[in-house]
């Protein structure tokens, strides 16, 4: 016979509550049995904390720790060129590539490649920019960086990194989080993961945004992944609220919105020893954070108080969104103990169309972010930040020696040879590494692929890009998958 359906509803929700019990309740239970199994291998305890004493994330999941060994930066300013600005253009000048302007590419080049819009007989495009050898180092950089290359004996160039990915949005999460699908950990979530923030008003990794839009890839591009949340990047808004509903409800006062976030996190307290749970954690420091960030975050925001020669090396104009603006936070965020800075700036997708050409757009780019990341490495070192700072700048990867057949020059996606720059933070600057091929299209000398790059960032903070791992799914994942190796030429 059938049972009523108000029955079996009824068996339903006592054998519901009946699991619950046994899970969450029991003190030697499985539940208990399974959160003790996780903490023995490591996925809720970080893995740089200290062996012996208490853990400092039970009550502060961004608690500073040491890495696993001593590190020569404290902190990260990312600036990232969304888009892939060409390294022919502005750091790798091939005499050769411009004899050969408009001979079509040797097959032996384009065999079995594939690319985003070129087809394997475009024509070899030689560079209209000059360039010209700067610092005592003698480094050649083109003449639309003239500020950035004026610093050539501190910064190190990077000729020939690889990556894997030649669309922008995945070439983009696998830069930043070291593969190219959703899900994974960004860059800065690891680094705070790792060693933790030394601000305890603003959080661990912030993000700027400048440029006509945002990059392509979004918020996960600064995500956690499977890590805690309390790790992602926290983007900050050009306003004076820069993060939004921050500011207390209309009619909410100071003193009521302390017994507010009190109140919560009595409960989430409550909650934890039950369960254990590290997002329950996270959810605590969040309210805690937001609540010292309701004074901190528009104080920081705040440039009128910077003098007007610092305003101009910056180019930064207090009320209004810029490049510019952005680097002159991101000063002022690291000096607030923030260990993760990553400044956005689009539009470096030079293919040849009108507004994104190596012509006038290229010139405009340049003009946005040279004069600014000079200044942000100049203030630093006057401030003896540098020293302890690691500055990083470029894209996801760069163009082709190949043109785009458009009316203005343009150039494709590139994947077998880019360059950025990197200086401050452990780098020893007045170098170049790496060599390309005569028509820059492969490294041929010390090539740096993304892996090996993110791999000598965290050896720069401190940590072993091996050891820096979380169980996740049944396994071990890290930031760079199963390959990277420290590139110690880079190193000081």
């Amino acid at each position: 016979m059938k049972l009523p359906l108000h029955l079996i509803a009824d068996q339903f929700a006592r054998r519901e509550r009946t699991r619950r019990h046994f899970f969450n309740d029991c003190a030697v239970g499985l539940g208990s049995l399974g959160l003790a199994g996780l903490l023995s291998n490591g996925a809720l305890l970080n893995a740089a904390t200290p062996v012996g004493g208490d853990d400092p994330r039970s009550t502060n999941p961004l608690a500073p720790l040491k890495g696993h060994f001593p590190a020569k930066a404290k902190r990260v300013i990312y600036l990232f060129m969304a888009g892939g600005p060409s390294q022919l253009e502005l750091f790798d000048n091939k005499p050769k590539l411009q004899e050969l302007d408009g001979q079509v590419i040797p097959e032996s080049y384009v065999k079995n490649k594939r690319f985003a819009f070129l087809k394997a007989d475009a024509k070899l495009l030689g560079t209209k920019r000059t360039f010209q050898k700067w610092g005592e180092a003698g480094t050649e950089i083109s003449t639309l960086l003239p500020n950035i290359a004026s610093l050539a004996d501190d910064i190190a160039v990077v000729r020939s990194m690889k990556t894997d990915v030649f669309n922008h949005g995945p070439a983009k999460m696998f830069t930043n989080t070291g593969s190219p699908r959703f899900g994974r950990p960004s860059m800065g979530a690891w680094v705070t993961y790792g060693i933790g923030s030394e601000s305890n008003s603003l959080p661990g990794f912030v993000v700027l945004h400048s440029g006509p839009r945002g990059p392509r890839g979004g918020t996960p591009l600064w995500g956690s992944g499977f890590l805690p949340s309390t790790y992602q990047g926290v983007p900050f808004l050009n306003a004076a609220d820069p993060i939004l509903n921050l500011s207390n409800p209309q009619g909410i006062d100071d003193e009521r919105q302390s017994d507010f976030i009190d109140t919560v996190s009595a409960l989430n307290n409550e909650r934890l020893k039950a369960l254990g749970d590290p997002e329950i954690a996270t959810r605590i420091a969040t309210y805690e954070m937001a609540y010292r960030m309701q004074s901190s975050a528009p104080e920081l925001m705040d440039l009128a108080g910077e003098p007007k020669h610092v305003l101009e090396s910056y180019n930064a104009d207090p009320s209004t969104p810029s490049f510019g603006r952005n680097c002159l936070l991101a000063r002022r965020l690291i000096e607030k103990g923030v260990r993760f800075v990553q400044l956005y700036h689009t539009d470096w997708d030079h293919h040849g169309n009108p507004g994104t050409n190596l012509q006038d757009s290229l010139d405009d780019r340049c003009k946005e972010v040279d004069g600014p990341a000079a200044a942000l490495v100049r203030d630093l070192k006057q401030r003896g930040l540098l020293e302890d700072t690691l500055v990083v700048w470029g894209g996801e990867f760069g163009r082709t020696p190949q043109g785009e057949p458009r009316d203005v020059p343009g150039r494709d996606h590139h994947i077998e040879a880019y360059s950025i720059w990197m200086a401050g933070g452990g780098i020893k600057g007045g170098q170049t590494i790496g060599t390309t091929d005569e028509i820059g299209y492969y490294s041929v000398e010390d090539q740096v692929h993304v892996h090996d790059l993110q791999a000598t960032i965290l050896h720069l903070l401190g940590l072993d890009h091996l050891q820096l791992t979380y169980r996740f799914q049944g396994r071990d994942f890290r930031l760079t998958d199963v390959a990277g190796k420290v590139v110690n030429k880079l190193l000081a």
